[in-house]
């Protein structure tokens, strides 16, 4: 059997994780046009970096409940139609944002579009490891990051487009077009998910607890946190840091697109590395990597050469994307755990991200936006401390 395309029956058609790849590329490529214009459309209405940071810090929050109260519904129903499901209310949350910018609006809109985006990437998420061999779940992965970094490659850049000659509504709509594209697209594909427990584990505070009594779990949910925590600098502090040097959207849209850049030339490959020299060596490399490029910003004061640094620091993202998760379920004992783990280990996105916003919000209020390369240094500097602590997964010396 083939990657993407196999042969049954004497005729050829696309593999599952192909199938799905395609579809996450539509899903994609509508949230990295969200995603490039969202802290921007945040400023418009709240008039402050600080309070962007402090607001959206909320959202975290949100989804960190939503992982691991939602978990006996992805435990009970088919993950196929709780992801159509999921992706009809995102589409129609866009198109809230596309008519309204006020603030309180804004809020509770967030809140229940951050409660259907926990859903679709749990669904999301358990799919992709019920239809990959256990030998190769982080090649599959590579495969799947590499596909929807395709999209977040090519979305900033006509994101930008579209805000600055259609306006921010327009690129609202447009993503909610394509999340309807998206279900359009499964339906066609006829992906079925049946992996679904009757009996339920109810003490959900109990399976949070249970989640960390393993270490190699808790160190796989602090690669993830690490993660996210460097996200936030990408994709909500610099599109404002632009704007306020004087530079238009269409820039974000080129620094996003450049930063995505290495994520779609090396995450396959650093896929297939991690496969035969194992994860710690990939995570420990990767925070390196992070750590440098955000003390190097802290020292460089023109904008074009912070550009250069943390497009760069794309090359440490692309080793973390497709082994992370992977990692994760390679470090599960069974089966069963999948669903019952998997979205609580979501939340460490979550806790990485609130983190971030709150520690930068904060410091903003007290110093100049360059100490905030400082803090997100200190950390990758810790979580590159943590990385020798992971369990060393090899899949290629797997049976």
């Amino acid at each position: 059997m083939g990657i993407l395309i196999s042969k049954k029956n004497d005729i050829y058609c696309l593999t599952c994780i192909a199938r799905l790849a395609l579809v996450g590329i539509a899903i994609a490529l509508a949230a990295s046009f969200v995603d490039t214009i969202w802290s921007v459309y945040m400023e418009d209405i709240f008039h402050s970096m600080v309070l962007v940071s402090f607001v959206s810090a909320i959202l975290p929050v949100v989804a960190f409940i939503c992982y691991f109260s939602l978990v006996p519904v992805v435990e009970k129903y088919s993950k196929s139609k709780i992801f159509i499901f999921s992706l009809f209310f995102i589409g129609l949350s866009y198109i809230l944002f596309s008519f309204s910018k006020n603030a309180l609006l804004f809020i509770i809109s967030s809140i229940i579009l951050t409660i259907f985006v926990t859903l679709r990437i749990s669904s999301f998420g358990i799919m992709i490891r019920d239809k990959s061999n256990k030998r190769f779940v982080s090649r599959n992965e590579g495969i799947i990051y590499t596909a929807l970094n395709i999209s977040w490659l090519l979305g900033p850049l006509i994101a930008g487009y579209i805000s600055e000659n259609l306006g921010m509504s327009s690129v609202f709509l447009v993503s909610a077009a394509l999340v309807f594209c998206s279900i359009v697209f499964f339906r066609f594909f006829k992906i079925r998910d049946l992996n679904i427990r009757k009996k339920l584990d109810r003490n959900l505070i109990n399976e949070f607890r249970d989640f960390f009594k393993n270490k190699y779990r808790t160190f796989a949910y602090l690669m993830l946190c690490g993660q996210a925590f460097w996200y936030s600098i990408i994709y909500i502090l610099m599109p404002i840091y632009i704007i306020q040097n004087g530079l238009g959207v269409l820039w974000i849209g080129y620094f996003l697109f450049a930063f995505t850049l290495p994520l779609v030339l090396f995450e396959y490959k650093f896929a297939k590395i991690a496969a035969k020299v194992g994860f710690k060596k990939i995570f420990s490399v990767a925070f390196f990597i992070l750590s440098i490029s955000a003390l190097l910003c802290f020292f460089v004061s023109n904008i074009y050469a912070i550009f250069i640094i943390l497009i760069a620091s794309g090359i440490g993202i692309a080793m973390l994307e497709p082994n992370t998760e992977a990692h994760f379920f390679d470090v599960l004992t069974s089966k069963k755990e999948e669903p019952k783990f998997y979205g609580p280990y979501n939340t460490s996105v979550d806790i990485g991200s609130f983190s971030a916003r709150v520690l930068s919000g904060v410091l903003l209020i007290f110093l100049p936006f360059k100490f905030v390369f400082l803090l997100f240094g200190g950390v990758m500097l810790v979580f590159f401390l943590i990385s020798f602590r992971v369990k060393g997964v090899v899949e290629e010396r797997r049976r």
